[in-house]
């Protein structure tokens, strides 16, 4: 979030290591705009190497392969002017949290929830998961608790569920789950637990948001895709226990306040047991 202002602090401290001078000319005259880019874009394969050189005739190592779907959207100023990027398709705006958020939640936050589920009942990718009704539904019912929280008006956000589910069934994206499911130490604390805490906020345990934390859980403890992540070593530690402790430990990892919520803690090990029965 606010990555304009993640770059400008970045490089006012470079530049002010640099030079005085040039940190003072860097704040007088340089802006540094939040942006938000919505795009999906699977890991490049062997095969969409020898796809765009059969098409082409030229050798490209690392393609990059999109769907048609784009979003950009812009907020901040630009004191030196412009391209009229608008006339390609970009939004400005006075603040981009919303669309960052929606697209964190119902995007990002549905990817963790397919990689984690999807895996665990045998799918490899998201169009093959969302052919599993259970997985769908499962899908829904986090885009339903994620929607409670946006702040945005009930018809873009409509719409742009709409869209998300055309472009996670697109099989010509193949969209690996096991390249989504990686990292996910990092990627749960800003894609899912913004809801579960505003879930429990409301005075409700996020149904949802457990399914998608149990389902990580289940992922670190062996099942479903394999473990990939920063801290890997850590987490198989941690959740080397019975499933109850496992659970306070991992929701630790991404909250030191989670393992004292025992009403969250006891929906993810129900989801957890739930997903591993099988």
């Amino acid at each position: 979030l606010h990555n304009g202002r993640a770059v400008r602090r970045v490089v006012l401290d470079l530049a002010d290591a640099v030079d005085e001078v040039l940190g003072g000319w860097v704040r007088e005259t340089v802006s540094f705009v939040d942006s938000e880019v919505d795009r999906i874009t699977p890991r490049t394969t062997a095969a969409d190497v020898g796809t765009v050189a059969r098409l082409t005739g030229l050798r490209d190592d690392c393609p990059v392969v999109t769907e048609p779907f784009s979003e950009w959207v812009l907020a901040g100023g630009f004191p030196a002017g412009r391209p009229g990027w608008e006339q390609a398709g970009a939004l400005f705006v006075d603040d981009v949290t919303p669309y960052e958020e929606r697209k964190l939640w119902l995007l990002n936050g549905a990817h963790s929830l397919l990689a984690y589920a999807g895996s665990i009942r045998g799918h490899h990718t998201v169009a093959e998961a969302l052919a599993d009704e259970t997985c769908a539904g499962w899908m829904r019912d986090w885009w339903d608790e994620a929607a409670r929280h946006l702040d945005l008006p009930e018809a873009p956000v409509r719409d742009y569920r709409a869209d998300l589910l055309a472009r996670f069934e697109n099989p010509g994206m193949r969209h690996l789950l096991e390249q989504i499911a990686s990292d996910g130490s990092q990627k749960l604390p800003v894609r899912v637990l913004p809801v579960v805490r505003a879930e429990r906020a409301a005075g409700r345990v996020p149904d949802a948001g457990g399914r998608t934390l149990g389902a990580w859980v289940a992922h670190v403890r062996g099942a479903g895709a394999p473990l990939t992540d920063p801290r890997a070593d850590e987490l198989r530690r941690l959740a080397d226990a019975p499933l109850p402790d496992a659970v306070r430990r991992l929701l630790g990892v991404l909250d030191a306040a989670l393992p004292e919520d025992a009403a969250l803690v006891d929906v993810v090990v129900a989801h957890a047991e739930e997903l591993t029965s099988r």
